[in-house]
């Protein structure tokens, strides 16, 4: 029997690959109405704001969001002339050769720091206030963090440009792409004691302590002993911050910190 016999009686795809052997599994997304899911509004409704990070992280484990996606004309090519790939492929699901993936791409938006993060949205409706030529592609929140590992500073924005918009920050997404448990770095049981580590050698520093950030993720106290002079208070700043940022656990568990010396007697 020819090929064309076969693509004829329906057991080959338009390509001409025989559909034998192929596994077909079911969209998980087949009845969502693209709004929000009931865990991840509870978690958007959390007042505090770095409770709300937790609480979406949470819901984002066994969630899904909607990334945006937008058309182009020409994909772009690497330096070997090849079609390159686009980070809209990574939510490809079986042979879809040919579809309007193939001629899309996701976007990226910068954060206030001037980092890439990967904009993703609660719901349809979120999306389409932000953009509204945007194709909307659901998806687990697990898989558009690994891409935004791959494809961006490693980095989620839920529902940019909206009254809550949550940055997800990098340990987290982290732990998302690895299907993993996240603790904020101010709640992490093993971080002072880096954080101690980091900083023994600076002989001006008396004291320690770890709190949740006001201007970053983590806020180190430090109690420097008084009596310093303006210029060596900023050059044991100096240090310290430079201490804490080469701290291989500090560098994995923390995505930004911000340092407040207190003087004491």
């Amino acid at each position: 029997m020819s090929t064309h016999d076969h693509h004829q009686l329906g057991l080959t795809d338009s390509a001409g690959q025989p559909w034998a052997g192929r596994a077909l599994k079911p969209n998980p997304f087949s009845g969502d109405d693209g709004a929000v899911q009931p865990a991840m509004a509870a978690a958007l409704g959390q007042e505090d704001a770095g409770e709300r990070v937790v609480a979406v992280v949470e819901a984002m484990r066994d969630g899904r969001v909607i990334v945006p996606v937008v058309a182009h004309e020409h994909p772009g090519r690497d330096a070997e002339g090849n079609v390159a790939e686009h980070a809209a492929d990574k939510f490809k699901t079986g042979d879809r050769s040919g579809d309007a993936m193939a001629s899309a791409a996701m976007v990226s938006v910068r954060t206030a720091d001037g980092r890439a993060a990967l904009p993703v949205f609660s719901s349809v409706t979120a999306m389409q206030r932000w953009n509204a030529t945007a194709r909307p592609v659901p998806v687990e929140a697990t898989r558009a963090a690994v891409s935004a590992v791959g494809e961006t500073d490693s980095l989620l924005v839920l529902d940019p440009g909206s009254d809550v918009t949550v940055l997800v920050p990098r340990p987290a997404v982290w732990a998302l792409a690895q299907q993993q448990a996240w603790t904020p770095s101010w709640a992490d049981p093993a971080l002072p004691a880096a954080a101690v580590d980091a900083l023994r050698g600076i002989t001006e520093l008396v004291g320690v302590r770890l709190e949740r950030g006001r201007t970053a993720e983590l806020r180190v106290v430090v109690a420097v002993r008084a009596g310093l002079s303006a210029e060596d208070l900023r050059a044991v700043v100096g240090r310290a911050s430079a201490a804490l940022s080469e701290h291989e656990l500090l560098r994995e568990r923390v995505d930004s910190l911000e340092l407040a010396p207190t003087p004491v007697a």
